[in-house]
């Protein structure tokens, strides 16, 4: 492969991310697809329609992920998620100050970027202070504490840590068949809960959660599928074209979110490329810009007063940290990690929702005691 054609791959696999991105965030923006919400909708009025546009949204990812590796079009060796460690501490730590921070902040970090494409100043502010600090936390101080703290609390397997690979060391079945039975029985099993409501069959619930998790899906064939080399010309090793870890990625929204600015400060620097996260952090916010100015949604808003202005701000911090320690946010973990079906991304699930229930249950009381 010569120079030219390797520059022609990366364009086609950050084009095609971004197109994803894209419509995941217009999407989002007009379906109203939020985690936070579904959490809040659930605990504090017994709603539980956007808890199941969710649910569907993962069976989705998981069908679609699970089929690619089962037939061959990607491997989830891969990935980071399905990695021999078990980082137990991490994911539970991060995903439980991920999922507070996510309540005091309005929104997840995706979330984020689909609000400040539709105007929302909070949300810049909540970018930012997120952005910088997941920086911090993958290279500066607070990686210290990551890493020597946090981390050496964990597990290690003897392989990988996906259920489908666990199952075929336990019991000699082959790995492609699992991915498929496994993936399409889980699958089946959470669009069946989903899909139990007659109220949350409308189309739009539909079309989020169908679009959402197939997007997932997408971008693990983009990343995984179109953008993998078997051996790449400079180095002769395996190479996964546009990532930012060399390794397959779908989406997420808190390293990225750090790369974004880290891209955006150094743009000058020959040496600094656009990477898949960072294409797909810009597809999401202007796809959800595009859908806000087309239907009249578009709004700026501002905070309401100090406390709003604080809450926000430590919101954005506590998801900054701990979605980089838990490795991934409500879209990394709770839909790209879980797709793969690895135990440390069900954790990080259940430790965010954990975390968000919290953060309803402390605003509540500060209501109450107001």
């Amino acid at each position: 492969m010569t120079e030219a054609d390797l520059a022609s791959l990366r364009s086609t696999v950050l084009g095609s991310t971004f197109a994803l991105a894209f419509a995941f965030g217009a999407i989002a923006q007009r379906t109203r697809f939020c985690t936070m919400g579904a959490v809040a909708d659930l605990v504090s009025f017994g709603d539980g329609t956007r808890m199941r546009q969710w649910l569907l949204a993962i069976a989705v990812a998981i069908a679609g992920a699970q089929l690619l590796a089962g037939t061959g079009r990607i491997d989830m060796a891969a990935s980071f998620h399905t990695g021999p460690r078990l980082l137990v501490a991490s994911y539970l730590i991060g995903g439980v100050l991920f999922g507070f921070g996510m309540v005091l902040a309005g929104g997840c970090s995706s979330r984020t970027l689909v609000r400040a494409g539709t105007g929302s100043l909070k949300s810049l502010v909540v970018f930012l202070v997120l952005g910088v600090t997941a920086y911090i936390s993958l290279r500066g101080a607070l990686a210290i504490v990551r890493v020597n703290v946090i981390e050496p609390a964990h597990l290690q397997l003897a392989g990988r840590q996906d259920v489908p690979a666990l199952l075929a060391r336990a019991t000699g079945i082959s790995l492609a068949t699992l991915h498929v039975t496994i993936g399409l029985a889980v699958s089946a099993a959470l669009a069946a809960i989903a899909l139990a409501s007659r109220d949350f069959r409308t189309p739009a619930n539909l079309l989020g959660a169908l679009a959402v998790g197939g997007i997932v899906a997408g971008v693990w064939y983009v990343s995984g599928h179109l953008g993998r080399l078997a051996e790449h010309p400079r180095t002769l090793e395996e190479a996964f074209v546009g990532t930012y870890s060399g390794r397959m990625e779908s989406l997420t929204f808190v390293a990225p979110i750090a790369h974004t600015l880290d891209w955006l400060m150094l743009y000058s620097d020959a040496s600094n490329v656009l990477t898949l996260g960072v294409v797909a952090v810009f597809g999401v916010a202007l796809g959800s810009a595009l859908a806000a100015v087309a239907t009249g949604e578009f709004r700026w808003e501002g905070f309401s007063d100090t406390e709003d202005t604080a809450n926000h701000i430590v919101g954005a911090m506590l998801m900054g940290f701990g979605g980089v320690t838990a490795l991934g946010c409500t879209i990394g973990q709770g839909l790209t990690g879980v797709s793969t079906l690895a135990l440390g991304s069900m954790i990080s699930l259940a430790a965010i929702i954990a975390g968000a229930v919290a953060g309803l249950k402390y605003q509540q009381w500060r209501i109450d005691r107001s």
